[in-house]
């Protein structure tokens, strides 16, 4: 049997629409419902590696997670990954496919066979498929070459829901504007508004949804409140935009600071030390907000090379490096690693023009030839380095995931490596201990890691704290907590032609 499809497709980009479909999930596996993720086509530098070593974007893998699964390939067989402002990476079904472009951004005939087949397999194999939509389904000009929003829920014959961002403003216009721009075929199949973010008292709205109802047909299903602390991975760095980039004065407080590169990439590497108490994790884009962190972390970024010259421009090169002639703490994770290294070499032109060579930061004895080939892996193994502040986690077991293309070797033999992964070292670790690198994602959702860590650069833990692993699951409870009390879920089931739970 066929299982059904829900569709929750949003009046614009970055409205909470993975959110929901994280809650859905959760909410429907509490219920004793299969139920499995789905987006056709995520443009995102967040990823995940699958168990079998195949790429597909974090928030399906979140919602994975949400739904008591493995993350699967099927669940996003579509990931656009930019690499700059009209080129990005074509990962299908988990393998690099090549460049998209904007002067070749039409490729539906050659993906939309893939995406109906990794949907097809969903629906044989689980009881629900919750479908994620991308930016807003009212796009004219993107009708032809739909892969990902209402030409889904219209071969699958979906209810769709439509999310709207109440904290954005002007949210009754965006649900009235974008029915208005759907064709027939496709406002038919939208069963549904929902708002999404909302702060204040719901009886204030009633005037403007009875009009919005009587104008539109589509009756409200929801009002969800805005929710602190969310604590799910976010799907990409818009999230970041609402952050506070400036430095810290807090007394007690261990002050990390992430670069945030304009290509970011992985940002959610850094979720589970923002979740522990006393910790405090800011991404920072200028030298004066910089200021003495006890941490400066280089994350992954999708352009490496474009990236660094970034950082010179800035003049975050020099700040970085200055903190470490200071005394401080600097780790790389994937291309900051590779940033840290003496020189980096482009011989293919993978990420910048064929021969590109350019100086790293020269913090560690590395050099990085980038290549055509990419490395996706889920990777264990311990902590090497017995330096400076990682002197304390030598052994301690590691596990994670790799993404990266190139290949990164020391420059002399007087150089440790930080781990050792499957068997074969990985990064490096200053003399000193004060600089290291690695290609390892996922180094913070190791407890004993993080908080060995940490303790050494002088954090004061609490007692008995909760593990990762625990706090991802009450993340996962409490967002569906709060949208089962806020959503007409019965109506939601009537819709799909599910039962009441038991």
């Amino acid at each position: 049997m066929t299982a059904p499809v829900l569709m929750v497709v949003g009046t614009a980009s970055s409205v909470g629409k993975s959110v929901i479909v994280t809650a859905l999930c959760r909410i429907f596996r509490q219920d004793g419902v299969r139920v499995a993720p789905f987006k056709a086509q995520n443009m995102s530098n967040n990823a995940d590696v699958t168990p079998d070593g195949l790429e597909i974007g974090r928030a399906q893998s979140e919602q994975a997670a949400a739904a008591g699964l493995a993350p699967r390939v099927e669940m996003n067989p579509v990931l656009l990954k930019p690499q700059g402002d009209r080129t990005s990476q074509i990962v299908l079904n988990g393998r690099p496919a090549g460049l998209l472009s904007s002067a070749n951004f039409d490729r539906r005939a050659e993906l939309w066979p893939h995406v109906t087949a990794a949907l097809d397999t969903l629906r044989a194999e689980y009881d629900l498929v919750v479908v994620e939509g991308a930016g807003s389904p009212a796009e004219p000009n993107l009708y032809a070459r739909d892969i990902v929003n209402m030409a889904v829920a219209r071969y699958a014959q979906a209810p769709t829901i439509l999310v709207g961002d109440i904290d954005r403003g002007g949210v009754f216009a965006h649900f009235v504007g974008t029915l208005a721009l759907l064709p027939p075929e496709d406002r038919a199949l939208v069963r549904g508004l929902v708002i999404n973010r909302f702060r204040g008292d719901p009886a204030l709205l009633e005037p403007a949804i009875r009009d919005v109802q009587e104008r539109t047909g589509v009756p409200m299903l929801g009002i969800i409140p805005w929710i602190n602390d969310i604590g799910v991975a976010q799907e990409d760095a818009v999230a970041l935009e609402r952050g506070d980039g400036s430095a810290s004065g807090a007394d007690g407080v261990l002050d990390v600071a992430v670069i945030r590169f304009p290509r970011i990439a992985n940002f959610d590497d850094f979720d589970p030390l923002a979740a522990e108490p006393g910790v405090r994790v800011r991404y920072v884009g200028r030298v004066e907000d910089l200021g003495r962190p006890a941490l400066i972390v280089l994350p992954g970024t999708k352009a490496t090379l474009a990236d660094l010259d970034w950082m010179r421009r800035l003049g975050l090169d020099a700040a970085v490096r200055g903190h470490v002639e200071a005394g401080g703490a600097v780790l790389g994770i994937c291309g900051g690693m590779q940033m840290l290294g003496e020189r980096l070499s482009d011989p293919d032109g993978v990420e910048a023009e064929r021969g590109s060579v350019a100086a790293g930061l020269g913090l560690l004895a590395l050099e990085t030839t980038f290549s055509g080939d990419k490395t996706t892996r889920r990777v264990r193994g311990h902590v090497a380095a017995g330096r400076g502040q990682w002197a304390g986690l030598r052994g301690t077991l590691v596990d994670g995931y790799e993404i990266h293309m190139g290949r990164t070797t020391p420059t002399t033999s007087a150089i440790d490596p930080l781990l050792t992964l499957d068997g074969h070292p990985d990064g490096a670790v200053s003399l000193d201990g004060r600089v290291a690198g690695t290609y390892l994602h996922g180094f913070f959702t190791n407890d004993a890691a993080r908080r060995t860590l940490l303790r050494a650069l002088g954090w004061r833990d609490a007692a008995d704290p909760d593990s990762s692993a625990a706090r991802r699951e009450a993340a996962f409870d409490r967002l569906a907590e709060v949208v089962r009390g806020h959503l007409d879920l019965p109506r939601v089931r009537g819709l799909l032609g599910l039962p009441e739970p038991s």
